[in-house]
């Protein structure tokens, strides 16, 4: 959780910088108060489990760049039953670590994070490394301007290289079979790298504990009427360990989800 007063603050809004004179803010509830900050409070969830070579560049590049962007914030990681050091490593940094005694799913994370987050905004980060945190911005940016939900997108741009063609396949199927539910183009529906409005993830009521969560939270957006933007962002392979996802059981679940989210709600 971080601000100080008396320095130039970036604004989100307009691109400028301006004099900054609230104080220094020790939580995000205080900062709520101090509303010559331009901009909302920020919660960066970032779910882990097994991740003990990746976390520590994840961490440490959302605090740079929440840092330069001088938004009251907090991280909460979601240690979610490692067998290795990821929650260590976690602990090592100033953010609130959240331990699950055993691995309980993607989905169960983000949700428990849900009930500590305090911030106006929820960002939602994976801790492979694929992700890029400078990314943040543009979607802080995009939800700052209007938008309900800012999700970052692996294949707009043609970012084709970003996953093996087999998941390219399967995200391309599951699109279409959204589109051909809902009436609206995502390109990206599994998206992890995402800024939603705390009010609107309120109002989802999400149910999902594993990688589905994604696909609940793209549907019940789209379903629901809120404003949703895709934006581009880079995406680097996995340097260190090897993906959690299981194709035919996640992807049979993804698929389900899209059913019950669409056709029940």
């Amino acid at each position: 959780m971080k601000g100080e007063g008396n320095r130039l603050q970036y604004n989100l809004f307009d691109k400028q910088l301006v004099q900054e004179q609230a104080g220094f803010i020790t939580d995000l509830d205080s900062a709520k108060t101090h509303r010559s900050l331009h901009g909302p409070t920020v919660s960066v969830v970032i779910p882990a489990f097994n991740e003990e070579k990746n976390v520590a560049k994840v961490i440490s590049g959302t605090i740079a760049v929440m840092d330069q962007l001088h938004l009251p914030y907090e991280i909460i990681f979601v240690d979610d039953g490692s067998t290795d050091k990821t929650g260590l490593i976690a602990s090592s940094f100033k953010v609130n670590v959240l331990t699950n005694k055993e691995n309980s799913g993607k989905g169960y994370s983000l949700k428990k994070a849900l009930q500590h987050a305090s911030g106006d905004v929820i960002v939602t980060i994976d801790s492979d490394g694929e992700h890029k945190p400078k990314e943040i911005a543009p979607l802080l940016e995009a939800v700052c301007n209007g938008v309900d939900v800012a999700a970052g997108s692996r294949f707009l741009n043609n970012h084709t290289a970003v996953t093996t063609k087999l998941n390219q396949i399967g995200n391309h199927l599951f699109n279409l079979v959204i589109m051909s539910l809902t009436g609206k183009r995502v390109t990206d529906s599994q998206t992890g790298f995402r800024a939603v409005k705390r009010q609107v993830l309120e109002k989802l009521n999400l149910q999902s504990d594993g990688y589905e969560i994604e696909t609940e939270i793209t549907v019940k957006s789209l379903r629901g009427g809120f404003a949703f933007k895709e934006l581009p962002i880079t995406v680097e392979r996995r340097k260190f360990g090897a993906s959690k996802l299981k194709l035919i059981h996640d992807g049979k679940k993804i698929l389900e989800a899209i059913l019950t989210t669409s056709l029940l709600h």
